[in-house]
């Protein structure tokens, strides 16, 4: 009976590896709402324009993408006065959230005519 239940749960990991991930988008909207709203805007549309060398557009982004860069500024391998600072205030839930939250926004393309 024990080992029929491991086997479950060993089963249950090894095929749903992100069950142990916190891919919370309630949670991501919030961090958008609070932290990262005033440059990137709620919807990643950056507030300055957009897509600019200075606060780029993250809607639609994907989402390991997010998380890696946010990791990398959180440690310094990326340096940048703002985004450092930022990301080293938030936990690694949060990174994972918001950048769920990001990688979530759906874009419709529209081709010139």
């Amino acid at each position: 009976m024990k080992k029929n239940f491991l086997i479950k749960v060993l089963f249950i990991f090894l095929f749903y590896p992100n069950l142990s991930m916190s891919n919370d988008l309630t949670l991501g909207k919030e961090v958008a709402e609070s932290i990262c709203a005033a440059c990137h805007g709620v919807d990643g549309r950056a507030a300055s324009g957009g897509n600019s060398a200075l606060v780029p557009n993250i809607f639609a982004q994907n989402k390991d993408y997010l998380v890696v860069k946010l990791k990398d500024y959180k440690s310094g391998k990326i340096n940048h006065p703002q985004m450092t600072l930022i990301a080293q205030m938030l936990t690694d839930d949060q990174i994972l959230n918001v950048s769920e939250w990001y990688s979530r926004i759906s874009v419709e393309l529209k081709l010139p005519e």
